[in-house]
């Protein structure tokens, strides 16, 4: 009973939140364009296939996420050993940070993207995977910030330095589609269990404030990646570049060769 009650508050809620969009939808539509929308019935059914997934969606993350986020990091804190400390904090944000980005699908759609619109030149598991390890070491280094308690707003400046400095040096078609690849992966998957991970995080350790710590891991999951794709990018370059180096010496040793005979 509890269950219908609280999946009918959040369908109430998510119809106001989708309402307005509606509006603004309809009213260009008929009040600017005064066209009519092609296909209503497939519209309004598409609508409504919205709401009610954003309503399972939200209930989900109430129901299990989020709970399980905050499950896991309270009982991995209290695995701290004075040997080595909060590692297995370290290996599951690390865990959770790669699994839960390639199984991000907002991602999924960019690579897709972006591997047909280059011709092959980005593929689609190699953007996945620096995105992924980007995300990985950023919830890895959030994870041990909270530990610490050391403040968010010198590793955030140290980052966008690195950033700014890898975007002069890395290859200029794969600059915007780094930037972008920062906001895909902070989406409907990974969000939840890193936001429910940096509370569970902050409310577990001693000394630490669950509002002034326990948020600021989605920046970390954001800016990483930018990092990641970049590097990803200049070590395929250096790569490509070295290859061609190597051709360039065999196929002018064979020409010494052939001369000489």
């Amino acid at each position: 009973m509890n269950l219908a009650a609280d999946f009918f508050q959040v369908f109430l809620s998510t119809v106001r939140d989708v309402l307005p969009i509606a509006v603004i939808i309809f009213g260009f539509q008929f009040l600017v364009i005064r066209k009519k929308i092609p296909s209503l019935a497939n519209v309004m059914l598409g609508f409504g296939l919205v709401i009610l997934g954003l309503t399972f969606f939200l209930l989900g993350l109430e129901k299990a996420l989020f709970p399980v986020g905050r499950l896991m990091a309270s009982q991995l804190t209290a695995l701290n050993h004075p040997s080595y400390g909060y590692l297995w904090v370290y290996l599951f944000a690390f865990s959770i940070g790669a699994t839960t980005t390639i199984a991000e699908p907002s991602l999924i759609a960019v690579a897709i993207k972006a591997n047909q619109v280059s011709g092959g030149a980005i593929g689609v598991w190699g953007l996945r995977i620096a995105v992924a390890l980007g995300v990985a070491v950023g919830i890895t280094l959030g994870s041990w910030r909270i530990v610490t308690g050391y403040p968010i707003h010198w590793f955030i400046i140290a980052g966008y330095a690195v950033v700014v400095a890898q975007t002069y040096f890395a290859p200029k078609l794969i600059i915007p589609l780094a930037y972008d690849s920062g906001g895909v992966t902070t989406s409907t998957v990974t969000v939840p269990l890193v936001a429910a991970l940096g509370l569970g995080l902050a409310e577990n350790i001693p000394g630490r404030s669950a509002l002034i710590d326990g948020f600021g891991l989605i920046a970390f999951a954001s800016l990483f990646p930018i990092m990641s794709v970049m590097a990803y990018a200049q070590l395929s370059q250096w790569t490509s570049a070295r290859d061609a180096r190597k051709k360039s010496e065999i196929e002018s040793k064979q020409r010494g060769l052939d001369n000489a005979l």
